[in-house]
């Protein structure tokens, strides 16, 4: 083509200006730029994290030595709180995780008192330590009240299980009268020497008849002879048939 018939190029196009090279560059992002930025983004979270524990030391910062001795006591004593609550509450769980451990557990409970209360009662026999009292009245001279004082001081320093001459249990209901040959007891009647088994604490048993003034005075004031021994063992064996209550009833859902 001859270069008379040529189309017109038109003016040259300008250069890209520096602002528009750079928004082409944030445009078009490189993989560069993007791990500049990321690691800008970390380093400012480093920062802020290490200002915030800063002025969290900030708070202990001032404190005397005492005070700072105080609050990790009051935070050893809140950690073993919780400890035991947590060791409480696992007991718990497992105590209530099975029906029938929950149901032994009670059987056991009801068995324990079962028993406790046999031997108040005297329908059950018991051993364990205790004391025994002799008393000793080769002239029939004793006082009846001073037999039925030296019983009850017993049953008020917490005597669990009590019988006399290996023949009658003595409980709440035991009663006592005179008789001819000695004493009667539950219509018993025995005669001297008196042999009071009793199971209990044996200090605070023997201290119970040995006070001043007390059993072992007036015993022999009235020409009877009284010998107290502390035992490791004692046996009570004799036994009573329960007896239902004539008027008392049980109160319902006790």
């Amino acid at each position: 083509m001859p270069d008379d018939e040529r189309p017109d190029p038109g003016p040259a196009a300008a250069p890209p200006t520096g602002r528009a090279r750079l928004r082409a560059a944030l445009l078009r992002a490189s993989r560069g730029q993007l791990v500049v930025a990321v690691l800008v983004g970390l380093l400012g979270f480093a920062a802020v994290t290490q200002v915030r524990l800063a002025n969290s030391d900030d708070d202990y910062a001032g404190l005397r030595e005492a005070e700072l001795v105080q609050a990790l006591n009051g935070l050893q004593a809140a950690a073993a709180r919780a400890e035991r609550d947590i060791a409480e509450l696992e007991a718990t769980r497992q105590r209530l995780s099975s029906s029938s451990d929950a149901r032994g557990a009670a059987i056991e409970q009801a068995q324990r008192e079962l028993d406790t209360l046999s031997v108040l009662a005297g329908t059950a026999a018991a051993t364990g330590p205790g004391i025994r009292v002799t008393v000793e009245d080769p002239q029939g001279e004793l006082n009846l009240n001073d037999l039925l004082d030296g019983v009850e001081e017993l049953r008020n320093a917490g005597v669990e299980a009590m019988e006399i001459n290996d023949r009658v249990r003595v409980i709440a209901q035991t009663s006592f009268e005179t008789d001819p040959a000695g004493v009667r007891v539950d219509g018993v009647a025995l005669e001297p020497p008196y042999v009071i088994d009793a199971i209990g604490d044996p200090a605070t048993l023997a201290g119970a008849l040995g006070f001043q003034g007390g059993f072992t005075d007036d015993v022999e004031l009235s020409g009877a002879r009284v010998t107290v021994e502390e035992l490791d063992e004692v046996e009570v064996s004799v036994i009573r048939s329960a007896a239902a209550p004539r008027y008392a009833d049980p109160v319902p859902g006790q």
